[in-house]
Order: C-alpha cells, then structure tokens, then sequence
C-alpha cells in the first residue's frame, strides 16, 4: 500500500487511496506502518460481537429510557428510528468501509482520506482517549457496588449505618425535599465522600483508587495481545449482559405494578413531535450511541478481512443498538412501576437521567425485590462488562495508531507491543486520578458535558464533509466496489451526499444555539471550571487546524490541490477546481436520484 504523505508534489485525495489490492479475498493486505501482514479478526463474527459490545454501553440503560420518558414516551420512537436510518446507519456504514479499505487507524485513514483534514483522525483519537480516562471511573463505581452487593442486608437499604445522616435520611425515595433516600446518601457519602464542588476536590477516594487500578489491569489483560485475544473475550462480554437483562426483565414483570411502568415508558404522547427538540435529542442519542466520529469503528474495521460484508455488520451493529435500547426501556421501566406501586410516589418522581439512574434509583429497586443481593449482583456484573465492552474499544484507538504510525520506533525502545498497550493504560491511569478524589464525580461530570456532547459534534461533522465532499462519494462508492463487487445502494449514496451531512450541520447548529453550562445536579460550575471545559473540548478538536496547518506548510504543490492537476497555478484557482469537482460530483448523484425517484414514481 503506497503512503500518500503531505511532502508529495500533490496532495492528491483521488490517488490517495490504493485502487487495487490484488485478487480480493487473497493474499493478506499489507499493513502499511510496518510492511508485514496485518492481524484480522479470527472469525468475521469477533468483529460484529466487538462492535456491538463497543456501542452498546451504559447509554443504552441509562440515557435512552429516560430521554424515552421525557419526549414522548412510545412516540419517541419514531423520530429515534428516522434518525437512525437516515444518519446513524449511513455514517456507520462509511466509517467501517473506510476501516476496512484503508486497513489503518483513523489518524492514517484521514489523512488518506484528505490529507489537509488529516487533524480529523487526530481529534477522534483524542477524544477516545479522555473519554477512556474518565469512562473507566463508571467501571470502578460498578466494581464498588459489586463488591457490596455480596451482603444481606444491602448497605444502600437502611439509614443505619455511619455514613448516613439519619435526620434527613429516608429508607426510600420520596417526594420530600427535606429527605434523601438511604441509596442516595450511599452513593454520596460512602460511595463518593463527595465535597462541595470542584473548588475543593478533597483527598483520594482509597478504596475507588484500587479498583480504579484493578479495572485498568483487567483492560489490559483483555487486549494486551491484540484483537486475536481480543475477539475471544467479546463472546462473553458482549453477550453476557443481554442474559442479565433478560433474567431482570422476566422478574420484573411479575411484580406488581411492572405493567403500569411499561405503559408509561411506551405510552405516545404525540403533541411532542411538534417540538423540534424532541427531534434533536433522537438525533443525538443516536449519534452517541453508535460511536459515530470516535474513530473506534475505524479502528476495529481496520482487522476486518478485505471482503468482508460490510452492509451486514452495518444493520448488525446498528438495529442491536437500537433494540438493546429500546428492551432497557423495558426493563428500567418495570422496576420503575414496582418501585411507584411499593412506595405511592408517581413514576416520574423516580425517573432520572445519568448515573443517578443506574447507581441510586435502580439499587434502591433491589431493596424490595425478593433475594436482593442476587439481583444486586447480576445488574452491577452487567454494568461491569458493559462498560468493558466500550473500554476496550476506546483503548485500542490509541493502540493502532500508535503502531500504525511508530511501530518500527517503539519496538526499538520496548522490544514488545504488550509494553506500548501497558504504556497507554498507565497514562490514562494516572490521568484518570482526579476522578477518584472526593471531588472526582464533578471532574466526570466536566469531562463528560465537554467532550461527549461538544467535542464530538464538531468532529463528525468535520468527518462527513471531508468523506462525502472532499474526497467524494463516487470514490467512496468505488472503492467499496473494489473490496465487495459492487457499489452502495442508491439510499446509501443519498445519504452520504446530501442526507447525513445536512443532520448533521443541523444537530450541530441546534448543539450550539441550545448550548447549557455543565452542572451537577444544583451545582453549578464556577466559571473558571466552564473555561476548563473548553479546554478540555479544544483538546480534541484543535489538531483539526494544526493537521490542516501542518498539511499546508509541507506542500510543495499549489495550496488546498485536493486532486492533482497540472493547471492549478494559484490557491484561488486550486480552490475553485476543488469545489466545481464537489459540483460536479453532487450533479452526477442528484441525477442518478431523480432518475430513479421518476422510475419508481
């Protein structure tokens, strides 16, 4: 595979991809960092149970039924679909393609892509990797609760032990503004020793700062040897919570009040869909969901075989998400009924968004369940690999375009690639550290607020217009001819071209105008801390301008050549040949639509 770097004479995106990898399904493609075959997947299924494991995380419990609850309940649904087929879909079928084409890293894979925006790759390595940092706090949370849930009485059930303040301490939840449940002051006071906020951190939370390490050393132990150990280790993890799920759920519904949750949660209510937020949060929650700009996909379809079905992996991956959202609806839903049945207090006095939900409401529904400590221990082993799932992931973007670019080098100083691995995981440990402080939660909840819901917005809209604009969706479209035997459906090709990107630009342009300061909680953050989140947002997204930047000052063609021409003799004629091939490119697609919307119609 040739590299197409930015000292060439041309920045050339037509050529930048190789246009014939021999007899598809034959010889190995080269890796191109290191010229030696690169791994794939054992079997095509360890690719599609990884991905799925990766985008099915703690958002599908957490974050999916409440925004259900809170837009319209049943009929959330329809706008949550629509924009899964129309964006979610579509982008995750022209990450994998990408991946699997290219066979390297998003770093790499970008800057093939178009080296000028070659900063988009690095951004999405970036953001997987703070969001690593912070994402492994959920798994020692859950490792906490796990721990402690192998005692009968559950420690969250009774307002009798030293860390609760028993004169606004409640054995349940209540509507009382004066009173705190015991599983609420469990989480807070025991869990978190949480402090005021972020201006007084506090000292180390001991006990979460060793299982902070434990859960970065069972990460390791999970991909230190690559995606040939990884792809055995997703068989269990991907598979195993969707038994827990099941097992919670079939016990759910025999108790009383269950069914009453579940007409909530599925009830439409359908004057929502006039509102235009409504139809952001669906576009959204779907957005994240899948992963969609992280560079994750990109990474694990890189392993993937060079003729592997792409479209089946797509629906694959994506109606699993969708389904495993829609069936934790159910389940969070049906211990919300009991919960409302047990102690008279109105469903949507329970129903909470975030980590409250998973870590307060739904122990607090063990407490009345019979054998709770065994139900206790199924849902807290289910957070455990869901979140595992999705580390896993987020790690190995760092991994492979760390040795997609310096494996050559880093085997000179390491000798092996188990060491790089243990190099990424200690960084991201001893970074991760505040979080685990008695002032960490607000530290996550920054993190969180400035990376998965600014960051990554700007980010895939970036992604999709260097794809579909720059480089073009007719190349796309023959490159995926070149590994599969034929081009993209004419639905696809839509997409990519007009479809997508305009959501896209319209979720980002609402992100902004809608755009609301991190708090946690009644806290909110001072300012100093709104400045630290965007820094921490400019931390990803500004090597978009320094890859940009970088491209520009090693060119020795003329400015902003995306397609190699011998006429271009000046930026203004470079840009304007640049943007009449997008023209030329979008006239040829918009034909082939109306001609086949006059066909059918």
């Amino acid at each position: 595979m040739k590299d197409v770097s930015a000292s060439d004479h041309a920045v050339d995106c037509d050529s930048a991809l190789p246009r014939d990898h021999g007899v598809v399904g034959g010889d190995d493609v080269k890796g191109e960092a290191s010229g030696i075959p690169r791994p794939t997947w054992t079997r095509k299924i360890e690719f599609t149970l990884a991905a799925i494991g990766y985008s099915v995380g703690l958002g599908n419990v957490w974050r999916f039924p409440f925004l259900c609850y809170r837009s319209g309940g049943g009929a959330f649904l329809i706008p949550f679909l629509i924009m899964l087929v129309l964006v979610g879909i579509p982008l995750l079928y022209m990450e994998i393609a990408i991946g699997q084409y290219l066979r390297v890293g998003p770093i790499k894979a970008l800057a093939k892509v178009c080296p000028l925006f070659k900063g988009v790759g690095m951004a999405s390595v970036a953001i997987s990797f703070i969001m690593s940092i912070y994402y492994n706090l959920i798994i020692t949370w859950a490792l906490y609760y796990l721990i402690n849930s192998f005692q009968n009485p559950l420690p969250w059930q009774s307002c009798n032990n030293t860390w609760n303040i028993p004169e606004n301490c409640t054995d349940s939840i209540t509507t009382s503004n004066t009173t705190v449940s015991a599983s609420q002051q469990f989480f807070d006071y025991n869990v978190l020793q949480k402090t005021e906020g972020l201006e007084s951190l506090g000292g180390v939370r001991w006990e979460l700062f060793g299982l902070l390490i434990l859960a970065w050393v069972i990460i390791y132990f999970c991909i230190f040897k690559g995606v040939s150990w990884t792809g055995k280790i997703v068989y269990f993890t991907s598979l195993f919570p969707y038994v827990v799920l099941l097992a919670i759920l079939i016990n759910n519904v025999q108790l009383p009040g269950a069914i009453d949750g579940i007409k909530y949660f599925v009830t439409p209510k359908w004057e929502k869909l006039t509102e235009l937020q409504v139809w952001v949060n669906a576009a959204v929650q779907v957005f994240n969901s899948i992963g969609i700009g992280f560079g994750t996909l990109i990474s694990m379809s890189s392993y993937n075989q060079f003729d592997n079905t792409i479209l089946k992996d797509t629906l694959a991956v994506s109606l699993t998400n969708a389904g495993t959202s829609l069936f934790s609806g159910f389940v969070i839903f049906s211990a919300f009924g009991y919960m409302s049945h047990m102690i008279n207090v109105p469903i949507d006095h329970i129903a909470v968004d975030g980590p409250g939900l998973v870590f307060v409401v739904y122990p607090e529904a063990f407490v009345t369940m019979p054998f709770p400590p065994l139900w206790a221990v199924l849902f807290f082993f289910m957070l455990l690999f869901l979140g595992l799932d999705s580390q896993f992931a987020m790690v190995e973007v760092l991994v492979t375009s760390l040795t997609d670019s310096y494996r050559t080098q880093l085997l000179r100083v390491v000798k092996r690639m188990e060491f790089v691995v243990l190099g990424v995981c200690v960084l991201a440990f001893l970074l991760g550290i505040p979080n685990v402080t008695q002032g960490g939660v607000y530290v996550f909840q920054l993190l969180d607020h400035y990376t998965a819901k600014i960051s990554i917005v700007f980010l895939t809209f970036f992604e999709v217009i260097s794809v579909s604009y720059i480089y073009g969706v007719p190349r796309l479209c023959r490159n995926i001819e070149t590994m599969l035997g034929k081009r993209p459906g004419i639905f696809f090709r839509a997409c990519w071209l007009a479809i997508s990107p305009a959501l896209v630009t319209i979720i980002m342009v609402f992100v902004v105008i809608q755009f609301e300061p991190a708090r946690y909680g009644s806290y909110v953050y001072p300012d100093w801390g709104q400045g630290l989140g965007w820094i921490i947002a400019l931390a990803s997204l500004i090597w978009i301008p320094i890859g940009a930047v970088h491209t520009l000052f090693q060119l020795k063609g003329p400015f902003l050549q995306v397609r190699s021409s011998p006429f271009l003799a000046s930026p203004l004629t470079a840009t304007c040949h640049l943007f009449l091939g997008v023209l030329i490119d979008l006239s040829q697609e918009m034909y082939f639509i109306f001609l086949m919307y006059f066909i059918i119609f």
